[in-house]
């Protein structure tokens, strides 16, 4: 049997979640629409940068931050099951993980931000560090850089 990657299971879940391009969210975010941007990297991710006002909420704790009576119970995300939400990401994978989640669990209006916040960067789109001061796209590309290591790399044999 053959051994299944990560990148099969986003190809498989990928055509069930909506997907857009930073051009399209820029777009809506013209067109005023309400969005919620849903962060779902990691802490240290996040605190590095991010969309100005976005819910961070970490994807190992989300199936509990969307409801009441946890510790992680986030309330602006339990009461936007109809709201409009674009799930964001360091490349557009793990967003399409969370975005699937959330709709499993009820939630109506969910897409994943494809290209994830290294496109949203590319595209000149406006990023903030911790302390809400805009980040310069050099610095961001380089951040989102890929930085595989030699031994995190898959054996030649």
């Amino acid at each position: 049997m053959k051994q299944v990657t990560y990148k099969d299971l986003v190809a498989k879940i990928a055509p069930q979640i909506k997907e857009y391009f930073p051009w399209d969210i820029e777009e809506k975010m013209n067109n005023d629409d309400d969005l919620l941007f849903l962060d779902v990297r990691e802490n240290q991710e996040y605190d590095t940068m991010y969309i100005e006002n976005s819910l961070h909420v970490p994807r190992g704790i989300l199936e509990t931050a969307v409801e009441w009576d946890h510790e992680e119970t986030e309330p602006e995300l339990v009461e936007a099951r109809n709201r409009e939400i674009v799930v964001v990401c360091r490349s557009g994978s793990r967003s399409i993980f969370a975005a699937y989640t959330l709709m499993q669990m009820g939630y109506t209006n969910v897409s994943s931000l494809k290209t994830g916040l290294r496109g949203w960067n590319e595209y000149d789109l406006p990023l903030v560090d911790m302390e809400g001061k805009p980040v310069d796209p050099e610095i961001g590309d380089r951040y989102f850089a890929n930085k595989l290591l030699d031994y995190q790399r898959k054996p030649v044999k």
